[in-house]
C-alpha cells in the first residue's frame, strides 16, 4: 500500500515481507519522515479514521542520529499502545534544541479496527533513515 502525504514529495508505503511489517517513508525534512513513519506503522495494522480523539502526547527524542530518533519515537508508540492502550491519529515532529519532538493526536486502541498484525518491538535490523538530495527517506522493520 502507498500512501501520498501532503504533497508527492511527502508519502509512506508497507514493503512486503516475509514474517514482519516493513515500512519505508519519505519526505522533505528529517521531521517529516519522522512523522510519516508513524503514520505507516499505524497504518500497517489499524484504522483510526472513525476513532474519536484521546488526546494529546509528547515523544521527546534526545538520540544523536536519525536512526535513535526513529527509534525512540516508534518504540515509545509502541509503548503507548501496551500500557496506556492508545495510538497516534495523526503526528507532526519538530526539531527542539535536544533533539526532536513528536506531538502525537491520540484515539483509543478500542476505537481502532485491526487490519493487521499488530507490531511487538522496532527492529534494528536493516533500519535506514538517509538525507538525500531529494529530501529524507527511511526504512523500518516491525516485529509482529
Amino acid at each position: 500500500m502507498r500512501t501520498a502525504g501532503r504533497d508527492q514529495r511527502t508519502g509512506h508505503r508497507t514493503v512486503p515481507h516475509t514474517a514482519d511489517l516493513r515500512i519505508e517513508a519519505w519526505a522533505p525534512t528529517l521531521e517529516g519522515c519522522v512523522a510519516e513513519l508513524v503514520r505507516a506503522m499505524v497504518a500497517g495494522f489499524a484504522d483510526l479514521s472513525d476513532a474519536a480523539p484521546a488526546g494529546t502526547r509528547m515523544i521527546d527524542s534526545a538520540a544523536g542520529d536519525p536512526e535513535g530518533h526513529v527509534l525512540n519515537v516508534l518504540e515509545e508508540v509502541v509503548y503507548l499502545m501496551d500500557t496506556a492502550g492508545e495510538l497516534p491519529r495523526d503526528v507532526v515532529v519538530r526539531r527542539t534544541p535536544e533533539g526532536l519532538r513528536a506531538e502525537c493526536a491520540m484515539a483509543g486502541v478500542g476505537d481502532a479496527v485491526l487490519i493487521g498484525a499488530v507490531p511487538k518491538a522496532v527492529s534494528y535490523h536493516e533500519l535506514s533513515m538517509t538525507g538525500r538530495d531529494d529530501g529524507w527517506h527511511g526504512s523500518v522493520t516491525l516485529d509482529v
